[in-house]
């Protein structure tokens, strides 16, 4: 049967052609969509990772809940100590501390609500990957006075690397602090918002500035995004829970979370269109092709055959025309997807973001296997209602058709 099958579908070659070619771009079109998909996914998700939050964190516990109200009554008290206990897990590169606080600052004319962290520069600078220094430099360790701003605040105050400007915050006590500050470059994130409020200082001038030797929070920078929840686990063995609490990246960026959502969402839909295109046109390719066939399966019938041993005929032909249809998709699919990725694709600035990016089409094995599987099951599904109507067709009437 499947010698015959094999025979057949080679017959009508024009048909068998354009069913193929069907089946192809269906599997091409998932495979594209499906990589390019998971590509901002990944550039999201590193960008998100490498420009600010970083792999893990670790507050005081009742941070999460109450430490935005009151940031300063939630600062951990040793920070170098837990530093060191985390610095010697499995997979975690770099432990950073910071210290976040709010104030105004001022260029000697005007003031500006600002966020403020406090940062080990040379730790954060091997962090720091996503974040793009568009004047100046990057803040050294030796820059014990130095002030990075933000894009936005930069643009809002009319200050550049050179000049010169106070930070005014207030400390635990309630008193009020203010430093002079040296600027020594402007950085872009992929967040425009935080852009526009964030400027960086070393550690200890943030320490001084506040006058508290402690920190808000622990960042941890890991070797490989796919060991956040393996290290996240050990480190939760490892701490105290009534001291620390922790949290990993995507809980911390809701962005994040949602714009995941919303393309999974949109890929769902996707794949359900690609699957009820695939299914028409290769119904109708498939349709046409059995019911000029009608004669050809009476024959059979006359001289023997069963309904069912011609139903299972028809199945195996599609089966193995699927089968062809989707192997030559996928191989089509890999191949586009790295000539695309070799080019590039040129992205305008996501939401929120003022940053465009050159997005690729991501080879992804998963996205392969339901293109293939979408291929494969497309012919044969289309071929069960044509074929079960076949068979009721009278022998006499069927074989009428050879005429």
């Amino acid at each position: 049967m499947w010698q015959l099958a094999f025979r057949n579908i080679f017959r009508q070659r024009m048909r068998t052609a354009l069913t193929l070619a069907a089946i192809v771009f269906g599997v091409v079109g998932i495979i594209l969509s499906g990589g390019f998909v998971q590509d901002v996914f990944v550039q999201l998700r590193e960008s998100t990772i490498h420009s600010h939050l970083g792999h893990l964190q670790v507050f005081r516990a009742g941070y999460a809940e109450y430490g935005r109200r009151d940031p300063l009554a939630y600062l951990i008290a040793d920070p170098v100590q837990l530093e060191q206990q985390i610095a010697d897990l499995p997979g975690v590169e770099d432990v950073m501390a910071r210290v976040s606080f709010s104030g105004l600052l001022n260029n000697g004319k005007a003031d500006l609500p600002i966020i403020g962290e406090g940062i080990e520069p040379a730790k954060e600078a091997r962090l720091g990957t996503a974040l793009s220094i568009v004047a100046g430099r990057m803040l050294g360790d030796d820059d014990a006075y130095g002030l990075q701003l933000g894009q936005g605040v930069a643009a809002a105050m009319h200050l550049q690397p050179g000049d010169f400007a106070t930070i005014v915050a207030s400390t635990p006590d309630g008193a009020v602090n203010s430093l002079e500050f040296e600027v020594v470059g402007v950085f872009r994130t992929f967040s425009k918002e935080f852009d526009d409020r964030a400027v960086r200082i070393p550690l200890a001038a943030a320490q001084e500035l506040l006058y508290s030797g402690g920190a808000h929070n622990i960042v941890i920078s890991l070797a490989d995004t796919a060991l956040t929840d393996t290290v996240a686990d050990s480190l939760r063995a490892r701490l105290d829970a009534s001291e620390y609490e922790l949290e990993p990246w995507y809980e911390l960026a809701e962005f994040y979370s949602k714009t995941v959502d919303l393309y999974r969402r949109q890929f769902g839909a996707l794949q359900l269109i690609v699957l009820v295109m695939v299914l028409l046109s290769v119904g109708s390719s498939v349709n046409m092709t059995l019911h000029e066939r009608t004669g050809e399966f009476g024959t059979l019938q006359a001289l023997g055959q069963r309904r069912g041993q011609i139903v299972r005929l028809i199945v195996a032909e599609n089966v193995m025309l699927g089968l062809i249809g989707a192997s030559l998709g996928v191989a089509v699919g890999v191949l586009l997807a790295l000539g695309i990725s070799r080019i590039g694709i040129p992205m305008p600035p996501p939401p929120g973001s003022n940053v465009g990016y050159v997005a690729f089409i991501r080879i992804v094995p998963s996205v392969l296997g339901v293109a293939f599987a979408i291929g494969a099951m497309s012919t044969v599904l289309a071929s069960l209602l044509p074929a079960r109507r076949l068979t009721r067709v009278a022998v006499v009437d069927a074989l009428r058709e050879n005429i």
